[in-house]
């Protein structure tokens, strides 16, 4: 089974670096762009084929290692 982990640094949170990428953006000609923000995407093969449990799993891996949940939110879709 496969799955992706889409972590963004919640909204209260200042991005630096997606401001800095916002301003790449329009110094290379860019237009439209209004804001930027940055985050990680973990793409992840399980085995087995019970959602439930793969979820389960995919969550506890969040909340301990992929995503620092003080700062960040996560969300994850199954292919």
């Amino acid at each position: 089974m496969k799955a992706r982990v889409i972590v963004t640094l919640k909204s209260a949170v200042l991005d630096p670096q997606g401001k800095a990428i916002e301003g790449a953006l329009r110094s290379l000609g860019v237009n439209g762009v209004q804001s930027v923000r940055q985050g990680k995407v973990f793409d992840v093969e399980l085995a087995g084929n019970d959602r439930d449990v793969a979820e389960v799993a995919l969550k506890e891996a969040c909340d301990k290692l992929l995503a620092n949940t003080v700062i960040e939110t996560y969300r994850i879709e199954f292919a």
